[in-house]
């Protein structure tokens, strides 16, 4: 994982930001950042993914919850658990799968 900034940091609110002052500094960097206002500027489109990145987490309270407590690692979609990562049936068939034929846990069900 490349080194990401603090997402607080990214919008330049504190930790205790309610919705209106993320939604406020999100707004002003994406103005500032929008690619076609900066037509060919790479820099700009980055600071605007990075926002736009730091603006979805933390509207959002579940996620918001999880980088509270474990940072980056808490929000990636490639962490185990998360988005893409092993589910129940995936680990039961893992470990049950010979016992049970192998073809999916369900089929013995």
């Amino acid at each position: 994982m490349a080194d990401k900034r603090d997402y607080y940091e990214v919008l330049g609110v504190s930790k205790n930001a309610d919705e209106a002052e993320l939604k406020k500094a999100y707004r002003r960097l994406a103005m500032k950042h929008h690619p076609d206002r900066n037509e060919g500027d790479d820099k700009a489109e980055e600071k605007f993914k990075e926002a736009k990145e730091a603006h979805d987490i933390l509207s959002d309270p579940q996620k918001r919850a999880a980088y509270d407590q474990f940072g980056h690692a808490g929000v990636e979609t490639s962490a185990g658990g998360g988005a893409g990562g092993a589910g129940f049936g995936d680990i039961f068939d893992s470990v049950f799968g010979d016992i049970f034929g192998g073809g999916g846990w369900w089929t013995w069900w």
